[in-house]
Formats: structure tokens, C-alpha cells, sequence
């Protein structure tokens, strides 16, 4: 008999990936580098790289400075 949780559908894409994804086309529809972005956040612009990258994981503070300088809710930048 199968588990609860091996019977679960798994999401297509996790949210590190998601996140990714969401993040590089915002940035880019302004035409913003990865500096940019990272000048307009507060952050540092090796740390926006590995977001993109999925190589670090992230607070729910640097989400929120991430879509603000965006221009975007935090959660727009999760869905998929």
C-alpha cells in the first residue's frame, strides 16, 4: 500500500526554481543587469546571482527587497 505522501503529486517546478525564473524575467523586462537589481534592493549583486542560479536560499526579507525594487508583491514572484 502506497504512502499518503508517495501517492502525492510532486510540483513541476520547485520554488527556488520558480523564484528563478520569476526574477530573471522581471529583471530583464526592465532591462536591469543582476548589479542593478541588487543597487535597487540593497543587496549584493553575488547574492542575486545565486538566487538566480539556485544556489542560495532565501529570507522572506530579501524576497520582499527583491520585488519591491521590482516593483512587484512578493508573492507574484513565487507563483508560477
Amino acid at each position: 500500500m502506497p504512502s499518503p505522501t508517495s501517492s502525492a503529486k510532486q510540483p513541476d517546478l520547485s520554488a527556488r526554481e520558480v523564484l528563478a525564473v520569476n526574477l530573471i524575467r522581471s529583471r530583464t523586462q526592465k532591462g536591469w543587469s543582476q548589479e542593478t537589481l541588487a543597487l535597487e534592493a540593497g543587496l549584493h549583486r553575488t547574492f542575486v546571482a545565486h538566487v538566480e542560479r539556485q544556489a542560495r536560499n532565501i529570507s522572506l526579507d530579501n524576497l520582499e527587497r527583491l520585488a519591491f525594487a521590482l516593483q512587484l508583491k512578493p508573492y507574484q514572484l513565487l507563483k508560477p
